[in-house]
């Protein structure tokens, strides 16, 4: 199946104090590691989504900026589904480096025409490394003018309305852990 592909770097970096795109982890920097796994998915577009076009986005990727106001990741979200051509987003955070494209691949394999697929662990959602339908575009946009503007109510709206399956994950935790301060680099 043909999807369009984004790598989601618009955060603030506040905890970790300094940009995390650029932040080297096992000699690359993290856009690197993150950019490879997205391509060997083979996206019909790859996207880079973030507040200003960076220095480091490589020719071929898409810049694509956060749709105003900023609202972290679903501001990301509602920028990249406005310019996917195909019928599912893959998304990914730059921040998730232990994620692998074999994981990525079988994320995408669980999609349905209608419907895309967000991982949950315990009680919490993983909205960014998931597959949206291209169909909730107008969902994110609605939640981006709201006063909430919050992304988790978003995504339990979009599994009611049967738009995301859920896919349980026990084995594969560590793919979705988060480099969010200097301490989780060690």
């Amino acid at each position: 199946m043909a999807v369009t592909a984004v790598l989601l770097a618009g955060g603030e970096s506040c905890r970790m104090g300094r940009e995390k795109a650029t932040l080297s982890w096992r000699d690359k920097p993290l856009w690197e590691w993150q950019l490879e796994k997205l391509r060997e998915v083979r996206p019909r577009k790859l996207l880079l989504s973030a507040r200003v076009d960076p220095p480091w986005r490589p020719a071929g990727v898409e810049f694509v900026p956060d749709l105003p106001p900023s609202r972290g990741p679903l501001s990301g979200l509602a920028a990249a589904l406005a310019r996917t051509d195909t019928a599912h987003l893959l998304a990914l955070a730059i921040d998730m480096p232990f994620m692998t494209a074999d994981h990525l691949r079988y994320l995408c394999g669980l999609v349905t025409a209608e419907a895309g697929v967000v991982s949950q662990i315990d009680d919490r959602l993983e909205p960014v490394a998931a597959v949206y339908p291209a169909a909730a575009l107008a969902d994110f946009q609605k939640t981006l003018k709201s006063a909430d503007g919050s992304l988790q109510p978003l995504i339990r709206d979009l599994i009611a309305t049967a738009k995301l399956h859920v896919v349980t994950i026990s084995k594969d935790r560590n793919l979705y852990k988060s480099l969010n301060s200097p301490r989780d680099l060690d």
